[in-house]
């Protein structure tokens, strides 16, 4: 069965091509990657063509002019792009261990999204990865992770230890709920549809978790794999924050919640109003 990831960039290279190489070492091979851009420059552009130069991965790039953030609006157009009927969603600044697809995919289930967690690096880890490391799987190594300035974390530890019981314990003992989340989430594609992707009206604050209600008051049930999608978050600044955005946002999910909608009029399909 063929497989969509679907992840987002903005004008970050260097974190992009160690992500695609992250892809490129999946145990699982059957499928694409759409890399959903927020309207980066032609550097972004530059490494997507040395990625598909240098492995064998099918590559999508689905790019609209910089207009501020607009993470919403491009990821519906990846969605549209997509050509397979399950989609896992990630960023650009996450890469994935090699099991990580194949994950997903012994995970999916009818009438479920699942939920993925991330191992949040500081700034010093983040660069110190290299092409070698992703490729070795050093940078998924407990031990070697520690002694490169990742501070002791008894959950780091445990997403960073590859015991496929423990992980699997560990995700029906966790007490955090599964929500959708942006770096590390899946679903059926005909139930992402269901509710009209994205709401676009939203930038940075939630957004994620907002479309992931409108799944649950579709009666799409939630399964947690924390444990066992693993993948490594790389550190980054985030100057496109904002209060006003974050009110707004707030205000939104609230009355998603309030309301129990399932569809925005803001998404894919726009309303003709």
């Amino acid at each position: 069965m063929k497989l969509s990831v679907i992840f987002t960039t903005y004008n970050s290279p260097v974190w992009l091509e160690k992500v695609l190489w992250g892809y490129y070492c999946q145990d699982y091979k059957d499928f694409e990657v759409l890399i959903a851009d927020d309207g980066s420059t032609p550097e972004t552009v530059d490494v997507i063509k040395k990625m598909k130069q240098k492995t064998n991965l099918e590559i999508k790039h689905v790019w609209h002019e910089d207009r501020g953030f607009r993470k919403c609006e491009i990821l519906n157009k990846a969605i549209i792009a997509s050509e397979s009927e399950y989609l896992i969603f990630s960023d650009g600044d996450c890469i994935p261990r090699k099991d990580f697809i194949q994950t997903h995919f012994e995970n999916k289930r009818e009438n479920y999204f699942l939920s993925g967690g991330a191992v949040r690096l500081p700034m010093s880890l983040s660069k110190l990865i290299k092409t070698e490391h992703i490729l070795s799987q050093d940078a998924f190594n407990k031990e070697w992770s520690l002694k490169n300035e990742l501070k002791q974390s008894f959950l780091k530890n445990i997403k960073l230890t590859k015991n496929k019981f423990l992980s699997q314990v560990m995700n029906k003992l966790s007490t955090t709920k599964a929500t959708w989340n942006g770096g590390n989430a899946s679903a059926w594609k005909k139930d992402i549809l269901s509710v009209n992707g994205f709401d676009e009206r939203m930038r940075y604050g939630s957004e994620d978790r907002e479309f992931g209600e409108r799944l649950i008051n579709a009666g799409i049930k939630e399964k947690q794999i924390r444990y066992s999608a693993i993948c490594i978050h790389l550190d980054h600044s985030r100057g496109y924050m904002n209060q006003k955005d974050l009110d707004n946002n707030a205000a939104i999910r609230n009355e998603t919640k309030v309301q129990k909608k399932v569809w925005t009029d803001f998404g894919i399909i726009k309303s003709a109003s």
